[in-house]
């Protein structure tokens, strides 16, 4: 019963991918605690931890189809929330050394002590604790979405010129975030993490419930995004995608609409990069650069815009094909992802799911007009008695 009305609420496609998402954060785990290192059914660490990575890049792809494909926004900036994130655990991670750094001090950093830094930056106090930590991997990104909204939606700044500012906006982080006097690492950034919540980062137990979590964060984010999708609210929200001019004369606050969903947006982006950290173990300002966005659009153009579980398939397939691309051909990988895109535009511009989606309306429709023809043909001798 309760599965047949999240199906009518959600989207059956919706709760299948939220149900699988699930089932992978307790069966890796599970399998990983209950089976011997040499067992076939054992999950290598190294695979657990890449496709952890994997998952928080799904959420960054779902996050970007939030505004892109049902708002219209082309968001070239979904880098910068995906980094704050990454940087707000980061720095939690950091606190947690302690007295354990190469320079031994209990209340600094290495870097600062290198740097001769005599006490704790004032932003830095808090992160000490992980619910803060947390709170501001959330609250910072939706924080600089909000003030950039506000400004941009309220002078109507539309199409590749939002773009080109949010591109922007995204490289003015990245030379911020590399001076040295900013107070987060500079260009070497923030790395040789110990422990989260008290356990070892590089443990085979951590990697596993770090991978469960990316999952359910996953799951979590596709019912919310779901949900807002197919609510009143979105419904609007695609009215300002296909006809902006129109849904604001129909007395919509179009502005409002937009701020929010990319405010959402960029607080999942922000929870993303969160999960991302502890599982790469370091976070820099090269997270910030304005390829790594393009990226991202690069995932849910070849997955399908528009379609949410489209840019999680997208992300999951380029990023696996990166991996193995480049261990055979590393200098040919950006072609590869510029060839792709490409064909992706050409052939597929409705993505891998958008394109089957199709397909399979296209076989539904063609089988309902044979039944159709087949009950006239059968009607028409009864007719003519």
């Amino acid at each position: 019963m309760i599965t047949s009305f999240l199906a009518k609420a959600l989207g059956r496609n919706i709760v299948i991918a939220a149900a699988i998402l699930l089932a992978l954060a307790a069966l890796v785990p599970a399998l990983n605690l209950l089976t011997a290192p040499d067992h076939a059914l054992h999950v290598p660490t190294y695979v657990v931890s890449l496709f952890g990575k994997y998952l928080t890049y799904a959420l960054l792809a779902l996050a970007l189809d939030l505004v892109w494909g049902f708002c219209g926004i082309l968001s070239l900036g979904h880098a910068a929330f995906f980094a704050l994130g990454g940087y707000a655990m980061g720095m939690y991670l950091m606190r947690q050394i302690g007295a354990r750094g190469s320079y031994g001090n209990p209340l600094l950093p290495d870097f600062m002590v290198f740097l001769n830094w005599k006490e704790l930056p004032w932003f830095w106090h808090g992160f000490d604790k992980f619910w803060f930590a947390a709170l501001m991997a959330v609250l910072v990104p939706g924080l600089l979405a909000f003030v950039f909204g506000w400004f941009a939606f309220r002078s109507r700044v539309n199409g590749v010129y939002l773009s080109i500012i949010t591109q922007a906006m995204t490289f003015a982080l990245l030379l911020a975030f590399f001076r040295n006097d900013m107070g987060f690492g500079g260009n070497n950034g923030l790395t040789d993490f110990k422990d989260i919540l008290g356990f070892n980062i590089q443990s085979n137990g951590t990697r596993s419930a770090l991978f469960a979590a990316s999952a359910i964060a996953l799951a979590l984010s596709l019912v919310i995004t779901s949900g807002i999708v197919r609510s009143k609210y979105g419904k609007i929200l695609i009215g300002v995608r296909d006809a902006e001019s129109r849904t604001r004369f129909l007395g919509y606050r179009v502005e409002h609409m937009k701020l929010f969903a990319f405010v959402v947006s960029a607080m999942m982006a922000g929870v993303a990069g969160a999960l991302y950290v502890p599982q790469v173990g370091i976070i820099n300002p090269g997270e910030f650069e304005p390829a790594n966005s393009i990226e991202v659009v690069i995932w849910t153009a070849v997955g399908g815009r528009g379609t949410l579980i489209g840019p999680i398939v997208g992300a999951i397939v380029v990023n696996g094909g990166k991996s193995i691309f480049t261990a055979a051909f590393p200098e040919f990988w950006l072609f590869a992802l510029g060839g792709l895109f490409v064909l992706v535009t050409l052939f597929l511009p409705k993505g891998i799911v958008g394109t089957a989606r199709q397909f399979v309306e296209r076989r539904k429709e063609y089988r309902k007009a044979r039944e159709a023809e087949a009950a006239a043909f059968a009607a028409e001798p009864q007719a003519a008695e």
